[in-house]
């Protein structure tokens, strides 16, 4: 069962966006690590297994050349940033669909206000409504989620699938660049509960996921889900490393901010250094609006850490930046050095880095069509360090259908010249991992 719908394809071609990037484009070719004699006293990458190709070797090289024992540490300045999404970057599997599961299985969803599922979500369709509202009566407090698996199963395929059970859409008016309303109603359904419970539920997720064995599945209501997360034991080392070097290390998830919080502290990443998705507050509570960036105020609930969303949380959070700013992007010189994701959520955040790129591959559209285009060679493909994917069937569709624009509509992947990648072969995968 999918729980993550596919990411949508960025980088839609606006005439902002392209003149952006392509006007720091040069600027950034001077910020691409060059080889040089490696000073004994930078710290070094430690896990060698799982890596591909030279991967280990360039990661470690720009560890060297940005860290403080390398030249650019010379230079003084702010110290180099590295940003890292969470869900299948750092771990395995996806600690917001863990919560979900955990707060469906322990009854802990609070019943909407008035009875009204549109409460919890700006973008719920009128069809979701009804189905949860018939699905769910409100008996209680909280959702008798638990026993009444009816109500459970509704809850996880509205989240999971993005559609009712009876097949109907759940979703719809939402900017597609900027918002995922499935990842957004995790974070909405966790109203009424303050920050702290909310990091008890998650801590309570993850003991359960990560003491169940690889593959382990849970029932949900009628389903069987997912019911194992494990942490990548190579980026647990990468992220050691890099702020052993003097690196600032963030993480940017788009699941809620109390749960990535409760699993990165784990990787040495402390909340500080944790961006998500956060929620309105009202009296010590949880609200089922959110958090604004940018321009999109606190209640508007139109911007989450996805896709766009991650390149302005990270502007107005590490770097300062606020109102329209914020959206755009910044100058090489104030922008990360490095980045590491996995799925179409994560381009516009690593594209802004500087000098590389990270992405493991899930066989997701658009991160892969770009990271194998790989126009100035700062682009690093590594398979999936548990359960990689083999070889994708046939090539991407860069040239067709590679990504969705901010109405849904799908087009061609183009660079920021406005030119079309062609379609790419996948050719780093399970069966092509170097020893």
């Amino acid at each position: 069962m999918n729980f993550k719908r596919r990411a949508v394809a960025a980088a839609a071609v606006l005439a902002v966006a392209s003149a952006g990037l392509a006007a720091v484009q040069a600027t950034a070719e001077a910020t691409q690590p060059e080889p040089h004699a490696r000073p004994a006293a930078c710290p070094d990458l430690t896990v060698s297994r799982g890596w591909y190709g030279e991967n280990e070797a360039r990661l470690q090289r720009l560890i060297d050349t940005y860290g403080h024992c390398g030249p650019r540490s010379e230079q003084g300045g702010a110290r180099p940033v590295a940003v890292f999404d969470w869900d299948n970057t750092v771990i395995k599997n996806d600690v917001g669909d863990a919560t979900m599961f955990w707060l469906l299985r322990h009854g802990k969803i609070r019943t909407p206000r008035n009875g009204d599922w549109h409460t919890t979500s700006r973008y719920l369709t009128d069809p979701a409504a009804k189905s949860l509202a018939e699905a769910c009566p409100a008996t209680g407090t909280t959702l008798p989620t638990h026993r009444d698996t009816a109500c459970a199963d509704e809850i996880l395929s509205v989240y999971g699938e993005g559609t009712t059970t009876g097949g109907k859409a759940a979703f719809d008016g939402f900017d597609h660049r900027r918002m995922e309303p499935q990842y957004a109603w995790l974070a909405q359904l966790t109203r009424g509960w303050s920050t702290h419970q909310v990091k008890r539920f998650a801590a309570a997720a993850r003991a359960e996921n990560l003491a169940a064995p690889i593959g382990t599945e849970q029932r949900v209501g009628t389903g069987e889900v997912t019911g194992w997360v494990r942490y990548y034991d190579q980026q647990r080392d990468l992220i050691r490393t890099l702020k052993k070097a003097g690196f600032d290390v963030y993480v940017v998830s788009a699941s809620p901010e109390p749960v990535a919080e409760v699993w990165s502290e784990s990787v040495g990443v402390d909340r500080r250094h944790t961006i998500g998705i956060r929620n309105v507050t009202a009296h010590g509570r949880h609200t089922a609006h959110l958090k604004g960036c940018g321009t999109v105020e606190d209640g508007d609930d139109s911007m989450i850490t996805y896709i766009d969303g991650k390149r302005c949380w990270i502007n107005q959070e590490i770097y300062g930046v606020h109102g329209a700013a914020a959206e755009k992007v910044r100058p090489a010189a104030k922008r990360q050095v490095f980045a590491a994701g996995d799925s179409d959520t994560d381009i516009s955040f690593l594209r802004d880095a500087t000098a590389l790129r990270l992405v493991l591959n899930r066989n997701k559209d658009e991160v892969m069509c770009r990271a194998y285009d790989n126009g100035d060679r700062r682009w690093l493909i590594n398979p999936m360090f548990i359960e990689p994917k083999g070889e994708k069937a046939g090539p991407y569709p860069c040239a067709t259908t590679g990504y969705i624009e901010r109405n849904g509509d799908v087009g061609p992947v183009r660079r920021a010249d406005g030119s079309v990648i062609p379609d790419q072969k996948d050719t780093v995968h399970a069966a092509a991992r170097t020893p």
